[in-house]
């Protein structure tokens, strides 16, 4: 006895449908994606676990220091002017472009808050990253 085979259906995977999925994930993804753009300045702040100075480095060094009124001199020599520009030109001139140099920030106690934050974005919009603080040691307490 012999069967009749029944003729086999091709089998396509239709290309044009997969694309237009493809499509419509790929603008769905899009839209629903959020971006969000980092405005902080990214820092590296020094532990201090002990009372020993910070080592002195062969490596020339920036340091603004802001005074208690706000102004600000940079490698002990004052600004003409204490706002955003004319710091960061001083920054700008003064590292020759290499902001790969550490920068330390001397703050006196009575310091505006702002202007150290003033200082910090300088150095930011200018692309320094090994950024330091520097403070003094807490005396104790006197009974």
């Amino acid at each position: 006895m012999k069967f009749r085979r029944k003729p086999r259906e091709n089998v396509e995977i239709g290309l044009a449908p997969l694309i237009d999925v493809v499509f419509i994930l790929l603008l769905f993804f899009v839209v629903t994606t959020t971006f969000t753009r980092e405005t902080q300045l990214k820092i590296d702040l020094p532990e201090a676990d002990s009372a020993t100075p910070v080592e002195e480095t062969e490596l020339k060094q920036l340091e603004v220091m802001i005074a208690a009124d706000g102004s600000y001199s940079l490698n002990g020599q004052s600004l003409v002017k204490s706002d955003l520009a004319t710091l960061s030109s001083a920054l700008q001139k003064e590292s020759a472009g290499d902001s790969s140099l550490p920068l330390v920030i001397s703050a006196d106690a009575r310091t505006p808050h702002q202007a150290v934050i003033t200082a910090m974005d300088a150095a930011g919009k200018l692309g320094f990253s090994r950024l330091r603080i520097t403070t003094v040691e807490a005396q104790p307490a006197q009974p």
